[in-house]
């Protein structure tokens, strides 16, 4: 299945009830009308979806916005006010948490133990056998560029490389379903590159994953499909291609370059039928339309028609960033 394709439905985005069906094959995790409560504060507010392999999803929003409170929810370590998690078919128990890795922002280590110690002490608690935390270990510390730490103690490490320490132990035991929150904190730019590209492996191996991040930038290249959240509900949800361009709201952005600057330029694009957002720099601007070719082919023939030195007209290519600031949520933490 494609992974631009494959939404299978998406339901009452705007009222705050997202469903939708993403990945291939039958759902690794199902959320099904999840709603937690802390008091007065309705921190996730009936949040529905299902993932299938192969999927990266990526929680976006502002503070308070529900993610992480959606995630440790869904990792079982915040029970629900109502509503259920499936994994793999099942109902979310103490068996299911095999199936389920989790990364806080703040990865709990044992700063006295070496890496490796570590490492096998979170094996021993999955009831691997000796040899296979030995090799698992082995391959993870060097899937998070942290082989040559292996003797080290946890406590002399930096944050970045603590961040990795708790990524390699929640990838340890091989779970279907990986949540990571804000993972990339404390990694330097050559960390972040790499990992993207770990990510990028995990999802194209058919992992399930969700990630909650604030480098919007770098969601871009690893997500399938991003949420977007506010007041703990999903507001939009899709590929990454239809939340960068807007597609979820039917509009999408244009430039035209004039040979020229023209008088009056912003209140002449005000005659155009459905344009809004217009922004004008001298002999540039930039307005939205309706998302489709036939809005684009009736805004230029209107342009021509009224003698403007119309010189380009394109699409502005659509980014996460830019998608973010149009929705008019508020600052991504």
């Amino acid at each position: 299945m494609d992974r631009g394709d494959s939404v299978a439905a998406v339901e009452g985005a705007r009222a705050g009830v997202t469903a939708a069906a993403v990945g291939m094959a039958g759902p690794v995790v199902e959320v099904r009308n999840l709603r937690v409560r802390f008091g007065a504060l309705l921190a996730v507010n009936d949040v529905s979806f299902a993932l299938g392999g192969g999927t990266l999803l990526g929680l976006i929003g502002p503070n308070g916005a529900g993610k992480t409170t959606l995630l440790r929810t869904i990792a079982g370590l915040q029970p629900a006010t109502r509503g259920t998690v499936e994994i793999l078919g099942e109902r979310l128990s103490p068996d299911s948490l095999y199936q389920i890795g989790f990364t806080p922002d703040v990865p709990p280590t044992y700063d006295e133990l070496t890496v490796r110690q570590f490492m096998q002490f979170v094996g021993k608690g999955y009831d691997l056998p000796g040899s296979e935390i030995r090799e698992r270990t082995d391959f993870w510390l060097e899937k998070v560029w942290l082989a040559d730490k292996a003797d080290q103690k946890i406590k002399g490490l930096s944050r970045g490389m603590k961040q990795r320490v708790g990524l390699a132990r929640t990838l340890l035991p091989n779970p279907a379903l990986i949540l990571l929150d804000e993972p990339a904190a404390g990694l330097d730019p050559a960390g972040r590159v790499q990992f993207r590209q770990l990510l990028m492996d995990l999802r194209d191996q058919g992992r399930t994953i969700i990630i909650s991040s604030h480098i919007l930038a770098d969601m871009e290249e690893y997500c399938t499909h991003i949420a977007i959240m506010t007041g703990g509900a999903v507001r939009q949800f899709g590929t990454v291609g239809q939340i960068a361009g807007g597609h979820d709201i039917g509009r999408r952005r244009y430039q035209i370059t004039l040979a020229h600057p023209v008088a009056d330029l912003a209140r002449v694009l005000g005659g155009l039928a459905c344009a809004s957002g217009i922004e004008v720099e001298r002999d540039r601007a930039t307005f939205e339309l309706g998302s489709t070719a036939d809005d684009a082919a009736a805004a230029l023939a209107q342009l021509v028609a009224w003698r403007l030195p119309v010189a380009s007209f394109a699409p502005v290519a659509a980014n996460l960033e830019e998608a973010y600031l149009r929705a008019g949520i508020g600052q991504v933490d």
